[in-house]
């Protein structure tokens, strides 16, 4: 009870700073207050239009908030979002386009359990609806989750990938960006050793940790630095009484949250503050940079205690995947049985999250794999989110993934068929 206690505790203290943001706006707002003008009241509005934002924020999963999509026929088609396989962790969906020619190009975005939702590749989509059809492992809230739905650790989730690619067909493009690396990366070998039919049609690496110790950065290195009972003790609650997944274990996202602003405080603490200062002089928006960025960045989900923990022990800790020692159910996904599948591999050269080198150490796993269907390329300059979702990804890493993907095409076109 004490852990469903902290977790009841954190949610009460977003809470409160919720209500005072918005105590503080109402406040300084009341009309009486205009006949005698002050400064004061301004900055009080505005800290509270901020504050209740950002608190708000922190327990609302955003919407994708694709409106429409630009084709060669020169009209903006809408973009619905349909659910093809709905699973208790996690649908697999999709963003039709109805009306428009279907795209020959079918991708599956492993989108990362680290924290954020889906969402945070909001972008990524964008970029790749008017050449694609665009899938996504979409996962829910271990909150939301009944006790009664089971358990969901790193092997169900290679298992639930493996899933979503057999579902769409040996014709899909799987794109994993950062986290899910490793895990598409086994269940690729995975379906090789158990169904090689429903490999998919190439795979895509962007910053994922499949050697942490090839180049450790200060997140990928801190599962050497921590004892598993550390973790457990320190990081993991019980879900409250509000919730549906009541009891549920979990690595709480307010939780990560704390983490992930720590790692870089001052520059957080300015964003805010400089807000604040655009807010009382007038110029802040609702859609500013500021709020389309931190509306995302803020929005947590917790995760299941099962995944947070088997993840350290299996991919930072023990290395399985850097081993290729990683087993699903007892079977060995093993990587070298990866032969027919290209792969390429996408790094940041300012990645401090996943150090380049880390990500790249997937190709000298893939030693059944022809050097011709592997390939690489640093990305200048980009750091972690750069590389699929800023400028770098725009301008340069999403031709190149979209051409690797066309070349994969021409080579199954001439490949023989087996009879």
């Amino acid at each position: 009870m004490r852990y469903m206690a902290t977790y009841d505790m954190m949610e009460t203290l977003r809470n409160t700073n919720q209500w005072m943001g918005a105590t503080a706006k109402a406040m300084a707002s009341y009309p009486m207050f205009a006949m005698v003008p002050n400064p004061a009241f301004q900055w009080m509005s505005a800290w509270g239009e901020v504050t209740e934002r950002a608190y708000a924020r922190m327990v609302v999963k955003p919407g994708w908030r694709l409106d429409f999509v630009s084709t060669e026929d020169g009209k903006d088609h809408l973009v619905e979002v349909e659910t093809l396989l709905a699973k208790p962790f996690g649908d697999l969906i999709h963003f039709a386009v109805p009306g428009r020619r279907p795209r020959d190009r079918k991708v599956l975005l492993v989108a990362p359990m680290s924290g954020h939702y889906a969402t945070l590749l909001r972008s990524t989509v964008r970029s790749l609806l008017p050449d694609c059809e665009v899938y996504i492992t979409d996962w829910h809230n271990a909150r939301d989750i009944p006790v009664s739905a089971g358990k969901f650790d790193v092997e169900d989730y290679t298992l639930y990938l493996a899933e979503f690619i057999r579902e769409l067909g040996s014709d899909t493009h799987v794109i994993a960006v950062c986290q899910p690396g490793p895990i598409a990366l086994v269940a690729t070998a995975y379906l090789a050793a158990t169904t090689p039919e429903a490999q998919p049609a190439s795979l895509t690496l962007i910053g994922g940790p499949i050697d942490p110790d090839a180049n450790p950065s200060d997140v990928t290195d801190f599962g050497n630095r921590v004892q598993m009972g550390q973790l457990e003790e320190t990081m993991i609650q019980q879900v409250g009484f509000q919730h549906a997944g009541v009891g549920r274990r979990v690595y709480p996202g307010l939780l990560q949250l704390m983490s992930f602003m720590s790692m870089n405080s001052d520059t957080h603490g300015k964003a805010f503050t400089d807000q604040i200062i655009r807010t009382a002089q007038g110029e802040a928006r609702d859609n500013d940079k500021h709020n389309r960025f931190y509306d995302e960045y803020l929005a947590v989900m917790d995760m299941t205690a099962e995944f947070y923990l088997s993840t350290v022990h299996r991919i930072f800790k023990q290395r399985e995947v850097a081993r290729n020692a990683f087993y699903v159910q007892g079977i060995h996904a093993d990587i070298s049985k990866i032969t027919s599948v290209p792969v390429i591999v996408v790094e940041g050269e300012n990645d401090d999250i996943s150090a380049p080198g880390q990500c790249l150490a997937a190709l000298d796993l893939l030693t059944g794999l022809p050097d011709s269907l592997k390939a690489a390329h640093l990305e200048p300059g980009a750091g972690h989110y750069g590389i699929f979702a800023g400028k770098s990804w725009r301008n340069n890493i999403r031709p190149l993934v979209l051409e690797f993907i066309a070349g994969t095409q021409e080579h199954r076109k001439k490949k023989p068929s087996k009879v």
